[in-house]
């Protein structure tokens, strides 16, 4: 029989290995809906607002290491879901964008909605095409799978006209080859050698790929061979952390402890890292956080093979098989004292289960969550990647939809949660696996931070314009309304008792701590 634009389309999204279509779909898209329901081996999972589509696609790409697919509603749903399109392009998560539009001949009547789709897509978007005709749309399908899979992947925006859904389509499109990773450049090779026998500090600064295990191992061979150091950049869209990994730190957030810590080395190697600065400019500080006469050179972009730029690296230097690991004691659980910071992490340190995967968008409470975690048991580290807040809740969803067989925590500031709050009804739904941690602080602590850090003067309304707590949030009446159970704990010895339970039990549950 015949089939549809629709059907050609996501039965080509299922042949190139899509499995999920996160979705919030409205009537131009109800064509497609209706072909999620004929395909088999597509799962098509609610959300509630387009920021929580957009966010799980990203934590379950992250998790997956390949993409999901989107669908949104129009131009407007697509501006609904362009903060977490900005944290996926910034984590390089491969993510096949899906965003309808009205018929190509209803478009020149200019509906209510009516938009520049293209023009709200491109900023956040590696590939862009709109859908021209039914019986090419299989095919723009499979570019854009190939799009978001190629190195170092990205959103690939597909726009899915109505017509170009209902009427006839053709079949299963093949899949193009996906490019391999280019190699790094012997003369990069060549720079960073020149570099480590220099004799002087040289730092080896991680992202991407090289930050995860089987690259980290490596250049912990280099720094063992040479005395180098590694460090993480400060947001990383994936570490593989714990026991029996190699520890490593990120780069602070604020940018005078960042210069400080940057300040001794006068080579600093990026290996699927970018260019460390500052996240916002600051009177009288400089972008760059790296001293300008240090050599900062790239062995690897992120486009780039970094683990083969690492082999590569560790050869040319002599570096040995393996690199003894640091003597790390996973942290005692402590159930007595303050309720802060720092018991908190070492209460996550101790509690961590194998295999867990921690989604982190605690922004000001969780800035030192890693000392305390490098011997918890082993585990992978989300992080926000791109600044824009509002992922946490939707990434822990995607990273669950990705690895149902795996405890995913969520660390949560209370006032980034607001965003996308819905993303719990979606856990929910979906019997999701997440144990959600909200950091009750009831402000947004870090904006109170950063009026000193740009050297304004606040005062009553401005400060009013950072708190929450008039009137404060009830989290737990808030995760009960769609669905998550929830409690609120107010002493070290409660968080220990409601989080080793949540952790014990299947299913989403969330934990309001409350703090200050």
């Amino acid at each position: 029989m015949a089939m549809n634009g629709a059907e050609s389309l996501v039965r080509t999204l299922v042949a190139g290995g899509v499995e999920v279509c996160f979705t919030n779909p409205g009537t131009s898209e109800m064509h497609f809906v209706a072909a999620l329901d004929r395909v088999e081996g597509m799962r098509a999972v609610l959300c509630l607002f387009e920021g929580g589509a957009t966010g799980a696609a990203d934590g379950y790409a992250r998790m997956a290491d390949k993409p999901a697919s989107t669908l949104l509603h129009l131009g407007p749903g697509l501006g609904n879901g362009i903060a977490n399109l900005h944290n996926a392009r910034r984590a390089r998560s491969p993510l096949v964008n899906i965003v309808g539009e009205h018929a190509t001949y209803h478009r020149a009547f200019d509906a209510p909605l009516t938009s520049d789709i293209e023009g709200l897509a491109g900023p956040v978007s590696a590939w862009l095409r709109t859908g021209m005709s039914a019986k090419a749309v299989a095919a723009d399908g499979a570019d854009a799978i190939v799009a978001a899979r190629t190195a170092p992947g990205g959103v690939a925006t597909l726009i899915l006209p109505a017509d170009t859904a209902w009427e006839e389509g053709s079949g299963i499109a093949p899949l193009p080859p996906i490019p391999e990773r280019p190699l790094a450049s012997d003369e990069a090779i060549a720079h960073a050698v020149a570099a480590l026998r220099s004799g002087e500090p040289v730092l080896l600064h991680l992202g991407d790929r090289a930050v995860r295990g089987e690259g980290r191992r490596i250049a912990a061979r280099i720094a063992d061979k040479t005395g180098a150091k590694l460090l993480a950049m400060t947001s990383n869209a994936r570490i593989d952390r714990g026991a029996g990994t190699v520890p490593i730190e990120r780069l602070p957030y604020p940018v005078d402890p960042a210069r400080e810590v940057l300040a001794p080395y006068r080579h600093v190697i990026l290996v699927g890292a970018t260019l460390p600065v500052a996240f916002f400019a600051y009177p009288g500080k400089p972008s760059a956080l790296a001293a300008p006469t240090c050599d900062v050179f790239a062995l690897a972009t992120p486009e780039q093979d970094q683990i083969d730029a690492l082999a590569r690296l560790a050869e040319a230097i002599g570096a040995p098989a393996e690199a003894p690991l640091p003597p790390l004691a996973r942290p005692d659980l402590p159930t007595a004292g303050a309720l802060d910071q720092d018991a908190i992490g070492r209460v996550l340190g101790a509690l961590i289960p194998e295999g867990a995967i921690v989604c982190d968008e605690s922004v000001t409470t969780g800035r030192n969550f890693f000392v305390s975690t490098h011997a918890a048991a082993p585990h992978t580290w989300l992080q926000l990647t791109g600044g824009a807040i509002g992922l946490g809740i939707p990434m822990a969803t995607g990273a669950a939809v990705a690895c149902p067989d795996r405890k995913v925590i969520s660390l949560q500031a209370d006032g980034s949660a607001l965003y996308t709050a819905q993303a719990l009804w979606t856990q929910a739904r979906e019997r999701l696996d997440v144990v959600t941690l909200i950091w009750a602080n009831r402000s947004y602590a870090i904006l109170r931070h950063e009026l000193t850090n740009v050297g304004a003067n606040p005062g009553r309304k401005a400060i009013d314009m950072l708190t929450l707590d008039d009137p404060p949030i009830d989290w737990v009446s808030l995760s009960r309304g769609y669905g998550v159970e929830a409690r609120r704990v107010e002493t070290l010895a409660q968080l220990v008792d409601t989080l080793t339970g949540a952790l014990s039990r299947r299913g989403p549950f969330l934990i309001e701590v409350a703090l200050g």
